[in-house]
């Protein structure tokens, strides 16, 4: 069967129709590309381009007005050139500050959720305390709002002996460490990580930095074996042993009733 022969006539109007398709899909084009230029640039005029509101979460130890400031977040801030990642690395320098996620809610509102490190004690220091974190970092602020966690902590002012003091609290199961009303750190000769613990129950703890975490989760265990009223020391630096306070009384008595002795011969 011989090709069937389309004449340049019938092909003409077809190529005018195609033709004007594309042309109508470059001035649609077109014309979208202008609307989206004319959008951008009022948006980029209107306040909603820029930050409205900034929204902190999560804290407790840091301020809000800290946070703020450190993130260099400001009314003038256009959200276009958010870098959240840059912004967070800013807002962990600060000591409490473990984790910062940023998000930001329409129109021009950026929430920024706070994790916090754990607070593990408070550090008594000049006349004051101040929160004691996990990490071994004393926060210099405000009390006030803070809740009551863990022990006070006296005379911990050296660097390493707090970061040491810091790891045995976090190893230590919350319920005992929440149990201790106070640690001083009582170094000696013998042992430059010696520490006594006042409990709440009314006991005293002698240990040493290096074990405490894992002797002290014997602790209730210990405490049970005694008689509810009998209080005293629990000395944990070596082995395990008790001894009662009017024990402790009775002894100091006759050591200072000798050396009276000793003086009058």
């Amino acid at each position: 069967m011989a090709n069937k022969v389309v004449s340049i006539e019938d092909r003409i109007p077809k190529l005018k129709e195609q033709r004007k398709k594309k042309a109508n899909r470059r001035i649609v084009t077109l014309l979208l590309l202008f609307l989206m230029l004319i959008i951008s640039i009022l948006y980029f005029q209107s306040p909603y381009s820029k930050i409205g509101e900034i929204h902190v979460t999560g804290n407790q130890l840091t301020t809000t007005k800290e946070i703020i400031e450190t993130s260099n977040l400001t009314d003038k801030t256009v959200l276009f050139n958010l870098n959240k990642k840059d912004i967070a690395e800013r807002i962990l320098t600060l000591p409490a500050i473990e984790k910062v996620e940023i998000s930001i809610r329409f129109p021009n509102r950026v929430n920024v959720h706070i994790t916090e490190h754990e607070m593990i004690g408070y550090m008594h220091e000049n006349g004051s305390t101040y929160p004691f974190l996990e990490n071994g970092i004393v926060v210099k602020t405000d009390t006030n709002d803070v809740p009551e966690i863990g022990p006070v902590l006296q005379d911990f002012s050296d660097a390493k002996i707090q970061s040491m003091l810091a790891e045995q609290l976090k190893q230590m199961p919350e319920e005992i460490r929440n149990s201790i009303s106070e640690i001083i750190y009582t170094p000696k000769k013998t042992d430059e990580y010696s520490i006594n613990a006042f409990m709440n129950d009314g006991n005293e703890v002698r240990a040493t930095l290096r074990t405490f975490a894992e002797k002290m989760k014997y602790y209730p265990t210990f405490v049970k074996q005694l008689h509810p009223e009998d209080k005293g020391i629990i000395d944990i630096e070596v082995g395990a042993f008790f001894k009662s306070f009017q024990s402790e009384i009775t002894d100091q008595n006759a050591e200072k009733n000798q050396n009276d002795a000793s003086d009058l011969q």
